[in-house]
């Protein structure tokens, strides 16, 4: 350390963030790569803001009332942080410490300009950048004004923007610190940024170059268009020259100015190529340094680069690890399965062990390698047919990497892997015959009753071995080739009516109608059964009273207290037993389930005793069971009319027998599978305990950041990393604000498929049609089902749903979401309740606002937003 409360840059690596802040920390790290130069400076380290924060007993107080503030409130936000920044700014630089800092601005030349520029401890992070949260200032001159910046740097960790980046990123504002960085200027005659990355397609073998004349300020402040140059294996394979009108340059006594650029100079490339290739190349450099791609501010300088920040790009999906150089194309599971928001790590590994096929962790979400199904003629056909029925955006973002030639490999036939979904055929061989739904069923229910009993007697590590068997158990129930079978049958002939009938009767979507009420849904069923216990309910106003302001857990205990409780308990208990194991994101087993938090029903179930009346549920399924059979009439009339129609009608008719036989066990597996985990889950959470009992752990909930793996060798052994969980945790949060793609390459390419349709109005939104029919009313923009409060006639816009929002479907009017397919559950149940639904409608609930009047054409897939 040259002074106290200073450190040169080149003492210092990104190792220490809590000293230097992270830019700091970056910047000393930059130094000690060969070949690349760092302006020289030094850093005022967290310990000098520590102590001014310690002159001023205020601050306390101040931040006190900051963390009490809703992040929303953007006013009051304004207000508390200006008076922090006020107080930090008035707070006179103590004489020691002002004395150290001129002593190093002495050693580096201290009538030079300089660059004074904050350095927080939460700032270019892997998880979180902090860009721009915070001040720096160009060509600052003189002893007197560097110390006046640092000082305003120290105050920038309270600027609004500041303070609420923190609060949406989950960071106390006492947990922050703040360095400051002073560096030599330099004053290029261009600058910019270098994306390692492919920043809008995440492609990690293109790298991004944004360059204008003078200083970088330029571009950040958006004054100028930059030059963009795309490097792709060494050289420049696109560029955009912007015509760059001005410049920021900086004033001889300090400051910076905006300057007009010579018109004969506007449209000259401020780069070479050979300049760009150069720079990438140390941008590769340096990525390699860091461990991933990066964001990198850099000026030419006297036809040299010098690098003056690096941090990572926060906002990238990352690439699942394979430890090859193969090229992969991946398919998300959690858009096949509804829930894409991050799963922990023993939600993402029991999942693993329990599936079918293997499966790619990348940000808390699993992906499927479809590489291999790709590469072979055959079974690539299937595999997209398959995948365009269930979500055409998927087809699309498969053919998109086709189409390039050189990605997927050609393999013949016989080499292709089995693994993906299974391929679309002609109808399953499996007779048309209801007693074969009833004996799956039965054969499930056995299974799952089977492994309740069993499981009682298993503790410590003999449970863990049993749950091995156990998910082999689970696997070969996946596997049963009668289940596939009646699965695909009610399929094949969904798909049959839909498409023949268009051919034949010139009909749209004409199974719609006709698998309304169909039998053996359990997931419908599990809407309409709400129903009834809202009936049991409505005519008991002290219960009703209570429940609506029930907040805790237990309120079934206190239910029998009240006149008629003891009944309205016995009938939510009752729905419990039968449906308590679904949750939302119930493929991951650490989400809690309605039978650990029952609360989550309360407000559905309010909303049914407000908006329906008495047998509803009842009178729900007849009237769906009537319109099916007036369609079947209609359709087989019309058809006995065409030429050939009695045949067709006797096809017709032995198609829809078909599908009302099948169609409803289409759910029934997820529920066989969420009933299997809701056993496992208990089992583990008794041993979870007996972990905290012991001193292993000092949160139950802990084992959900360890995989199933990690689990049984704490239970073994009684020891556990704390230092992972915590670093699991910190990830885990950093997830949610990635958006994980339908497809990705090995390179790290998100995919975007497009609809590519030219048959809807302008400005309406494209989807695909699931559910038929047209219908009008408000928006109701709901990201968490417990958030849920609706009216009848409302129209449900949400990301996606699992089988767990099926009690919403029962009182709304429409359904609209971002993720889904023909075949998922929410398209499945929204056409058994004969809700007209547009699913795959990217970034619905931000083009769609709560409240506003929308128009769901059902049957044609797209969405209007109404004057």
């Amino acid at each position: 350390m040259i002074e106290p409360y200073v450190l040169d840059l080149h003492e210092v690596d990104e190792t220490q963030v809590a000293f230097a802040g992270g830019k700091g920390a970056h910047l000393g790290g930059l130094s000690r790569i060969e070949g690349i130069r760092v302006p020289v400076g030094f850093c005022v380290t967290t310990d000098a803001f520590r102590r001014i924060m310690a002159e001023a007993p205020s601050i306390d107080d101040q931040l006190d009332q900051l963390s009490r503030v809703d992040p929303d409130d953007r006013e009051a936000i304004r207000t508390l942080s200006a008076r922090i920044r006020r107080t930090i700014e008035g707070i006179a630089v103590p004489a020691d410490l002002a004395a150290g800092i001129t002593r190093a601005l002495d050693r580096l030349g201290g009538q030079a300009a300089y660059a004074v520029r904050s350095s927080a401890t939460a700032e270019d992070l892997p998880t979180a950048s902090f860009a721009g949260q915070q001040d720096t200032y160009l060509n600052v001159v003189g002893q007197a004004a560097i110390l006046q910046h640092i000082s305003r740097c120290w105050a920038s960790l309270f600027t609004e923007r500041a303070v609420t980046y923190r609060r949406r990123n989950g960071i106390d504002h006492r947990t922050v610190q703040m360095a400051v960085v002073v560096q030599r200027m330099v004053f290029p005659q261009a600058a910019g940024i270098l994306f390692t990355a492919d920043p809008v397609t995440g492609n990690r073998k293109a790298a991004t170059v944004d360059a204008g004349f003078g200083l970088g300020e330029a571009l950040v402040s958006g004054l100028v268009n930059p030059d963009v140059f795309t490097v792709r294996d060494g050289e420049v394979v696109a560029r955009a020259i912007a015509a760059k009108q001005r410049a920021v340059q900086p004033l001889p006594d300090g400051g910076t100015q905006e300057v007009e650029i010579d018109a004969q100079r506007q449209e000259q490339p401020a780069l070479t190529d050979a300049q760009v290739v150069r720079l990438v190349q140390l941008g590769r450099r340096i990525e390699a340094h860091f461990g991933c791609p990066q964001d990198i501010e850099w000026c030419l300088v006297d036809d040299g680069f010098r690098i003056v920040q690096s941090r990572p790009i926060t906002t990238l999906f990352p690439v699942p690890e394979t430890g090859d150089q193969e090229n992969h194309l991946y398919v998300s599971v959690g858009h096949q399965q509804m829930m894409t928001d991050p799963m922990k790590p023993l939600g993402l590994s029991m999942w693993q062990l329990t599936a079918m096929v293997p499966m790619h962790e990348a940000a808390g979400r699993l992906f499927v390698d479809v590489t291999r199904r790709l590469a072979s003629p055959a079974s690539r056909a299937a595999l997209l047919d398959i995948m365009g029925r269930g979500d055409p955006l998927v087809r699309d973002a498969l053919e998109t990497v086709l189409d390039r030639g050189d990605f997927v490999p050609s393999l013949p036939d016989a080499d292709a892997s089995p693994a993906g979904p299974p391929p679309a055929g002609v109808p399953a061989p499996i007779e048309t015959d209801p007693a074969v739904v009833t004996d799956l069923i039965e054969r499930s229910q056995a299974s799952v009753e089977a492994l309740q009993r069993d499981i009682r007697t298993k503790t410590g590590p003999a449970l863990f071995d049993f749950l091995l068997r156990a998910f082999e158990e689970h696997k070969r129930a996946l596997r049963d080739p009668r289940s596939m079978q009646a699965i695909m049958a009610g399929m094949e002939a969904t798909w049959w009516l839909n498409d023949t009938l268009q051919e034949w009767l010139g009909e749209k979507n004409a199974a719609d109608t006709l698998t309304l009420s169909a039998p053996d849904n359990i997931t419908s069923e599990m809407g309409l059964a709400l129903l009834d216990v809202a009936d049991v309910i409505r005519p008991l106003p002290e219960v009703v009273a209570f429940l609506q302001g029930v907040e805790d857990e237990g309120f079934l205990d206190e239910l029998p207290k009240l006149a008629g409780g003891a009944e309205a308990r016995d009938a939510i208990v009752a729905y419990l037993d039968r449906y308590g194991m679904r949750c939302v994101g119930e493929i991951d087993i650490t989400r809690p389930r309605w039978r650990e938090r029952p609360t989550t029903l309360v407000p559905v179930i309010l909303d049914n005793v407000r908006n329906f009346e008495p047998g509803a549920a009842e009178r729900r399924f007849e009237e769906g069971r009537r319109k099916a059979q007036k369609k079947e009439q209609d359709v087989l009339s019309r058809l006995r009319v065409l030429p050939d129609g009695d045949r067709k009608a006797d096809e017709a008719k032995r198609m829809i027998d078909r599908v009302r036989t099948f169609i409803g066990y289409r759910e029934y597996p997820k529920y066989g599978i969420i009933s299997r985990y809701f056993v496992y889950k208990q089992a583990l959470s008794e041993e979870a305990e007996r972990l905290v009992q012991a001193g292993v752990l000092p949160e139950k909930d802990d084992v959900f950041y360890l995989t199933f793996q990690e689990l049984h060798d704490v239970v073994r052994s009684h020891q556990v990393d704390d230092r992972l969980i915590q670093r699991r945790k910190e990830a885990f949060r950093s997830y949610h604000a990635l958006t994980p793609p339908r497809v990705l390459t090995s390179d790290g390419e998100a995919v975007t498929g497009a609809y590519r349709r030219d048959d809807v109005p302008a400005g309406a939104l494209v989807g695909l049609a699931v559910s038929a029919g047209t219908v009008e009313g408000r928006a109701r923009v709901i990201l968490d089902m417990a958030d849920a409060d609706l009216e009848a006639g409302d129209i449900l816009v949400t990301p996606f749903t699992d089988p767990s929002w099926s009690p919403l479907f029962v009182g709304i009017a429409g359904l609209v979401t971002e993720v889904g397919g023909l075949m998922t559950h929410g398209a499945v149940i929204a056409r058994e309740y004969g809700l007209p639904a547009v699913v795959g409608v990217e970034r619905a609930t931000r083009l769609i606002r709560d409240g506003q009047r929308i128009r769901v054409h059902g049957t044609d897939g797209y969405v209007e937003i109404l004057p």
